[in-house]
């Protein structure tokens, strides 16, 4: 269901409210995107000056390095969630009429709501079983990464709970009056 300017239809102040939740963990989410996609950075950074000017090393860096890596893509995956932006294949889907697409659309974010559910009970149980490994060169838990799979599949099921709730124009900017 969607307005004449395209917008998503008003489905209450509880749907607002979940929007507003879920807006705000999108902006906490994002911020962590941003500080473990520059700890990334910046490590690798220093790892290279540390090599070829310093011909010293750190033991640590690529493990740090890459468990950043881990959790940008991780933390990354519900905001493609939200802009639609993962690669779907719709040729099929496309040929149906409006109405049909829509309820397919439903449909298939409810499964995958579920199938994220799943997910994060799974990631919650492997945490626990790993969590006394540490990594090989630095003193954390190895659950770190599991830690990254719980957090993106709960936080992709909130999105996609959201787009059962509202729809495939849920998140879709509002057109601008023309002046």
């Amino acid at each position: 269901m969607t307005t004449k300017d395209g917008g998503p239809a008003s489905t209450g102040p509880l749907f607002e409210t979940a929007k507003r939740f879920v807006s705000g963990v999108d902006r906490v989410s994002f911020w962590l995107v941003v500080a473990a996609m520059a700890g990334m950075a910046g490590l690798v950074s220093f790892q290279v000056f540390m090599r070829y000017a310093l011909s010293s090393s750190l033991d640590w860096a690529e493990e740090i390095a890459r468990l950043f890596f881990v959790w940008t893509m991780l933390l990354a995956i519900p905001h493609g969630i939200k802009a639609g932006v993962h690669v779907g294949i719709d040729l099929l889907v496309l040929q149906f009429p409006p109405g049909l697409q829509e309820i397919l659309f439903r449909t298939t974010a409810l499964i995958g709501s579920l199938l994220m559910l799943i997910v994060c009970i799974y990631a919650y149980v492997v945490v626990g079983q790993t969590w006394q490994e540490l990594m090989p060169t630095v003193n954390v838990t190895s659950a770190v990464y599991y830690i990254a799979v719980l957090v993106s599949a709960g936080h992709s099921s909130l999105h996609l709970a959201i787009l059962t709730w509202g729809g495939s124009q849920t998140w879709a900017k509002k057109a601008r009056p023309q002046a």
